[in-house]
């Protein structure tokens, strides 16, 4: 009986990865692009293995199972996710996780980090519109929402991913002593913890060149800030992506009718299954 158990285990696995694959099949360019990206990071995992680099090897099992995060969601869901959002999801994956913390890219590039978190917000900000479209035009789920309510729901939505992947790397950097808010140098601090009084009034403290730890100097000419201002940059942009398509949302949901409340791209649209 154990034996049909584990077998039937097995099984169900083994379709669901199945399953999973075929999401992909659905367009030659998503599967071609998953294929090649996919394989990268294998072979860049096996080379981290043979190098003693665990954290790196983590770091590639995790943009593996990132990479099925469109399947997975269009076969939750019943949805069907564009050929070019999933192209661009797989492509972010892979800059943000192995050209971004493999490849230094954000130590290389400061705009680097910028730009992904813009895009960021500029894409989750397009997935709530289209969510709301398929609401819509459900058939036993019927929405009449104004164009400005559409365009306030889908700005949010981009903002609660935003905070959302702010939390992932905070909970990365505290529980496997990874750096994903990058540090911040900074030659100026405000801070009531140096005031002598103990009083709620802040102590300047500017022209800061140096930081010493235990007498030690860091050799960095400034004060490092952990992770505060790096946080504070990536929800700015992503805010500034989501405002921008929402404005945007707002007046082609406005002037476009009902009928294609959400559609502010074909390219971009999502869709029920069978419709």
């Amino acid at each position: 009986m154990k034996y049909f158990i584990m077998k039937s285990n097995k099984e169900k696995k083994k379709n669901f990865f199945v399953q999973l694959e075929n999401e992909f099949k659905r367009s030659k360019s998503t599967f071609i692009l998953f294929i090649v990206l996919r394989t990268l990071v294998i072979i860049i995992g096996v080379r981290s293995v043979f190098l003693g680099n665990y954290e790196n090897t983590f770091m590639c099992a995790l943009t593996l199972a990132l990479f099925l995060l469109p399947a997975f969601v269009s076969k939750t869901f019943k949805v069907e996710l564009p050929t070019l959002l999933e192209n661009i999801v797989l492509i972010f994956i892979f800059a943000a996780e192995v050209l971004g913390e493999l490849g230094d890219y954000y130590i290389k590039y400061p705009l680097w980090d910028t730009m992904l978190h813009t895009t960021t917000g500029f894409l989750a900000a397009a997935m709530g519109l289209s969510l709301i479209d398929i609401l819509n035009r459900s058939e036993r789920i019927k929405f009449n929402l104004s164009p400005l309510f559409v365009a306030l729901v889908s700005f949010c939505f981009s903002m609660t991913i935003g905070v959302l992947w702010e939390f992932f790397e905070f909970g990365a950097d505290m529980f496997l002593q990874t750096d994903m808010q990058k540090d911040t140098i900074v030659t100026a601090i405000s801070s009531v913890a140096l005031n002598p009084e103990a009083t709620n009034t802040a102590i300047k403290i500017s022209g800061i060149t140096e930081t010493a730890i235990n007498g030690q100097p860091l050799g960095i000419e400034g004060y490092l800030d952990i992770g505060l201002y790096d946080t504070m940059k990536d929800m700015f942009v992503n805010f500034i992506g989501a405002v921008v398509f929402s404005v945007f949302g707002y007046f082609y949901t406005k002037y476009t009718g009902k009928n294609r409340s959400a559609g502010i791209v074909d390219g971009l649209r999502i869709r029920r299954r069978g419709k």
